[in-house]
């Protein structure tokens, strides 16, 4: 039996009505970013049930992501977490995340998001520096040449058993083949490498959308 379902149109159509439980503006979200030029840089439905079901699983009170782009997975994240959650979303758009002030007003959540725009190393830092956290769960789904100093930087920031969800770690594929070497496709399955020798974290990685590293801290 092949390890791999094949994802064709009517898989990922069935996946799109069954595989995630959608708030009307987690809806309207994903169909209104659908248009966009940069529609492919939004996750899956199902990869936002994954998470919110990760932000219950780990009882998350703090979240934190780098790249936030329309929203979705803040808003996602967002509506999991009780009445008193956080959480802290790191992007450098401000024309893509005034896009998702909307959703997250839709959704009333506004009150638990602290959207943060600049660079997401050096707001990273600063969080750091100051004292920031501990945070129970975060997703990293930004520039991928910069994903290993994000993983490094949250892993500061997390509480131990705190866990690590990154984006796009299989890369359609291209981390199997070592013909491809672009500056992407390298930073990812570098980071791969280094996180399956890494002692700090547990780890797996999963088949989920383009690829999901889960690391939980030790």
């Amino acid at each position: 039996m092949g390890r791999f379902v094949q994802a064709s149109d009517a898989l990922m159509d069935y996946l799109s009505r069954v595989g995630a439980r959608e708030a009307p503006a987690q809806i309207r979200c994903r169909e209104e970013t659908q248009k966009l030029p940069m529609a492919m840089m939004q996750i899956a439905p199902e990869q936002g049930a994954f998470l919110a079901l990760l932000a219950k699983l780990t009882n998350a009170k703090k979240y934190i992501e780098i790249g936030t782009f329309t929203g979705y997975s803040a808003l996602s994240v967002a509506l999991a977490m009780p009445a008193d959650g956080k959480v802290v979303a790191l992007d450098v758009s401000k024309e893509f995340t005034d896009r998702a002030r909307g959703y997250w007003q839709e959704a009333g959540v506004t009150g638990k998001i602290d959207l943060r725009l600049g660079p997401g190393l050096e707001a990273l830092d600063r969080m750091i520096n100051a004292g920031e956290g501990p945070f129970d769960l975060a997703f990293i789904d930004a520039d991928k040449p910069n994903y290993d100093g994000y993983y490094e930087r949250v892993l500061k920031l997390l509480r131990p058993g705190g866990l690590i969800a990154l984006d796009n770690m299989l890369w359609s594929g291209t981390v199997a083949d070592p013909k491809v070497a672009d500056d992407n496709t390298s930073a990812l399955r570098a980071l791969n490498a280094k996180i399956h020798a890494d002692t700090r974290v547990d780890m797996a990685l999963a088949t989920v959308g383009d690829g999901v590293m889960l690391a939980r801290k030790r």
